[in-house]
């Protein structure tokens, strides 16, 4: 039974495309999605490879055909028909790759503009949570927020989404990059990290800026990754979607160990979140508080005894001991500035 060529044609075409929108869906090439981002870069990359599936397959399957259909078949020795070319043919493939390519651009183009990467906003300096650009201050500007009279430097990154714009973000964090380790601040809250602690459902807002080369954030569970930059603050504004533990890397080459410039986000529940900033709190409080301590305690601002007085009980000292060296240290004291 001979089955005519368009009904063919038409056969494959379908199946080509069933089993495109199949692959390009069910992939599973990308990690979980944490963020409400995540769910627009996925769209845009599930309908990238189901084009690119469909043009494997059909480019594929031609040449694979061809070789199979024209090959030389035994016996034969003069060269191959002369064909010099098919016009609306090659309009066909030209017009058509050039109609997806724009549409990828367009629909790419809504996708940042939906995650707030045109936010305008994204300049506007009374909006932002701003760093200096000196190397050497970008420490303490990210531990202490923006000193007075620091210049303001307009943003660039990833801002609000038009739902949220104009609004301010749930959770700001102080982003330093710096070889070979990250610092996150907190400054509403004073509290500094190594890691990124974010509450789930809540909007955060990470102002970032590098102290000595190029860094780049990517938290690939996020879909989102933004250079960091010596002297210019950029930004990330996301919102997570879900509890859990993630990387969070540079993906920029920033030197010799560049590698190990890991670190991770941990998403928490609020309750788990406002738990942890306590936490922190505390740990800093007593930190400084022992600082104090350590001070108030220096020798040069005790008299012997008062120095000696909190170990004499641990060491089986008795008191009358500590006020007899007490007693003896004055009395060189005395006769050192007599013969003076």
């Amino acid at each position: 039974m001979n089955i005519p060529s368009s009904i063919l044609t038409l056969l494959l075409g379908v199946g080509l495309t069933l089993v495109s929108l199949w692959y390009g869906q069910n992939h599973g090439l990308m990690p979980v999605a944490a963020s409400e981002e995540a769910g627009h870069v996925d769209g845009l990359f599930n309908a990238m490879m189901t084009i690119s599936t469909g043009l494997f397959l059909l480019v594929q399957g031609v040449i694979v055909y061809c070789a199979i259909k024209f090959r030389r078949k035994p016996g034969e020795l003069g060269d191959g028909a002369a064909i010099e070319g098919n016009v609306p043919l090659e309009i066909l493939w030209t017009a058509i790759p050039a109609a997806i390519v724009l549409w990828i651009s367009i629909y790419s183009f809504e996708i940042y503009n939906e995650m707030g990467g045109f936010d305008p906003s994204a300049n506007d300096m009374h909006a932002m949570h701003g760093m200096p650009a000196g190397k050497g201050s970008a420490m303490a500007a990210t531990m202490d927020g923006v000193p007075q009279g620091s210049p303001m430097i307009a943003a660039l990154g990833v801002g609000a989404s038009p739902a949220n714009q104009g609004k301010a973000a749930a959770v700001n964090v102080n982003v330093l990059g710096l070889q070979y380790a990250w610092i996150f601040t907190y400054p509403e809250v004073n509290v500094t990290s190594g890691e990124l602690h974010v509450p789930v459902g809540k909007e955060v807002q990470l102002n970032m800026n590098a102290q000595d080369v190029i860094h780049a954030v990517w938290i690939p569970q996020l879909r989102l990754k933004q250079d960091v930059i010596p002297g210019t603050q950029t930004q990330l504004r996301f919102t997570t979607n879900k509890v859990g533990t993630y990387p969070l890397r540079c993906a920029e080459l920033c030197g010799g160990y560049h590698g190990s410039m890991v670190t991770q986000m941990i998403v928490h529940t609020p309750e788990e979140y406002d738990t942890w900033i306590a936490s922190q709190q505390q740990s800093a409080q007593a930190q400084a508080e022992i600082v104090k301590q350590t001070i108030a305690m220096q020798p040069a601002n005790l008299s012997t005894d008062k120095y000696l007085a909190p170990y004499a009980k641990e060491m089986g000292i008795k008191p009358e001991m500590v006020q007899h060296l007490h007693h003896q240290h004055d009395m060189s004291k005395s006769i050192a500035s007599a013969v003076r």
